[in-house]
């Protein structure tokens, strides 16, 4: 990684995670919609211990409507897709400006979404902008190093969302095995142990540890 400074290294692995926590959480946010509206319980302090964010919501109706689409909390949707951007922004000339246009078409469908009659309907354009995104760095980015750097990013971020949500083994096993691929293109400094350790932990149960230790084991 001789060539990529620290500052642009860390740019790019942030990038590839504020962009898939923003796909997993929108994924997670709507599969979990009809059954928190049908709750008479405030589920939604489970959600936000899991994601490990504040629970800065009167109840479930106002994280429902909040949630994805107030900027003026640090840790809903649309800050992270904000972040993404901004990250996106400073790496136009490493990303090519159609992949950055996709980053800012899906901050546009999430601010439409947050004001049209089928929010949920919106949130799928944001999806659809951020597939479009990922199959345009995969394009646009001539280096094969910075561009694992964005796609480890990725991985690291599903992984350590899967361990929180509770995504069944072996779907994160497989998360694992992409990561595993990914990061060794990188030019990164990481524990070479750790993925193996993780691997072991979820087997174990110790979600806990496999997400201290995913979140730790690379350094950026």
């Amino acid at each position: 990684m001789s060539h990529i400074t620290t500052e642009r290294a860390n740019e790019l692995f942030w990038l590839g995670r504020y962009a898939e926590r923003v796909y997993t959480t929108v994924n997670e946010f709507s599969s979990g919609f009809d059954r928190m509206i049908d709750e008479s319980s405030d589920s939604h302090q489970e959600y936000c211990r899991r994601v490990n964010i504040p629970d800065v919501y009167a109840d479930k109706d106002d994280f429902l409507s909040r949630y994805p689409f107030d900027d003026s909390i640090p840790d809903s949707i649309i800050s992270n897709l904000i972040r993404a951007y901004d990250n996106a922004v400073v790496l136009r000339d490493d990303i090519g400006s159609d992949t950055l246009a996709y980053v800012q078409m899906a901050v546009y469908d999430m601010r439409k979404a947050a004001i049209g009659k089928a929010p949920l309907v919106g949130l799928l354009k944001v999806i659809d902008d951020l597939y479009a995104f990922w199959g345009c760095l995969d394009d646009s980015m001539a280096s094969q190093s910075e561009r694992s750097i964005v796609k480890t990013g990725r991985r690291v971020e599903r992984v350590d969302l899967y361990l929180r949500f509770g995504i069944p083994e072996d779907r994160i096993q497989h998360e694992l095995n992409r990561l595993e691929t990914r990061i060794r293109l990188t030019g990164l400094k990481y524990d070479v142990s750790a993925i193996g350790k993780i691997r072991e932990m979820v087997s174990a149960g110790d979600r806990r540890g496999a997400v201290i230790l995913i979140e730790s084991f690379i350094d950026v």
